[in-house]
């Protein structure tokens, strides 16, 4: 096994131990929740790429305590880009990506829609790409509440910061920006949520620096997102707050269906259309 396959193990199997671990702490929460309802827990479903190789384990929890729908996926693919995603690549840099469309991709997703409406919504994921030519790696995190609380905000975002500081003293502030610019809506003029960090197309040229960064984030979610789940899921509320939290959700899945990257990519590369969408709230509402 050459240097390159020995990494790609070592990231993979990271990605799935991490996600080993965050659908078991959510699980707990779920037993902690509100006795309002039976606690929830994952549904298990191994998933496979209807054309070239590999395939991942999607993990879905619907009608929890806690949770209303809430997604955790480990991918590992392989296999040959499209020509329109080879295109893609291409233009934005990729080298080689013209003339040879061959890639591996392994990482976590991760998106939680909450049943108290004062319980913010999430989105993570980690990542890492290879093609012949290159390497990479990207994720980030960013709270999504219909009903924001500025300490919750500053909270998520200090746990996020303290994982970049520890790496570069200039990530948080460049990949705040990034999500920023990243998780806008253009045609609703506004951003989807509160923020937090984005990254993509990591590649310092040294490969242990980037993971133990990309590592960093991961490990930094659980700490910035359960204390503000299990302080807000108690939280009494009415009709008009669950009106709001669909009227979000609408924003959500709007950007996406339209904007986001990962989306666009899973469908195109023939991934499982559920394990795709499963970022997609169980309920929205247009007005």
């Amino acid at each position: 096994m050459d240097e390159m396959e020995t990494e790609r193990r070592r990231a993979a199997d990271w990605f799935r131990e991490l996600r080993d671990r965050i659908t078991a702490s959510f699980e707990a929460l779920e037993d902690r929740g509100p006795d309002t309802a039976k606690p929830g827990r994952f549904e298990i479903t191994p998933t496979e790429r209807a054309e070239n190789g590999g395939g991942g384990i999607m993990s879905v929890m619907r009608g929890g305590r806690v949770f209303e729908k809430i997604g955790v996926n480990w991918s590992e693919v392989h296999g040959t880009l499209s020509p329109r995603a080879q295109a893609a690549m291409a233009a934005r840099g990729v080298p080689g990506m013209e003339q040879d469309g061959r890639f591996w991709a392994s990482g976590i997703s991760l998106v939680a829609h909450m049943q108290n409406p004062h319980a913010p919504a999430v989105h993570m994921n980690t990542r890492m790409f290879w093609t012949p030519q290159a390497w990479w790696f990207g994720g980030g995190a960013d709270l999504n509440p219909c009903i924001e609380y500025a300490e919750d905000t500053a909270h998520f975002h200090a746990r996020l910061k303290d994982a970049c500081d520890a790496h570069d003293p200039s990530y948080y502030e460049r990949f705040k920006a990034w999500a920023d610019e990243y998780f806008f809506i253009p045609h609703r003029g506004r951003a989807r949520g509160v923020g937090g960090v984005f990254y993509d197309d990591l590649n310092s040229g040294n490969w242990e620096a980037d993971f133990a960064f990309t590592r960093a984030v991961g490990e930094a979610f659980l700490p910035a997102f359960l204390p503000l789940t299990e302080k807000r899921s108690g939280t009494a509320w009415n009709a008009a707050d669950k009106d709001l939290q669909l009227v979000h959700r609408g924003l959500y899945a709007e950007y996406n269906l339209v904007y986001d990257r990962g989306t666009k990519f899973g469908l195109e590369t023939g991934h499982n259309a559920d394990a795709v969408l499963m970022s997609l709230p169980p309920m929205a509402k247009w007005v």
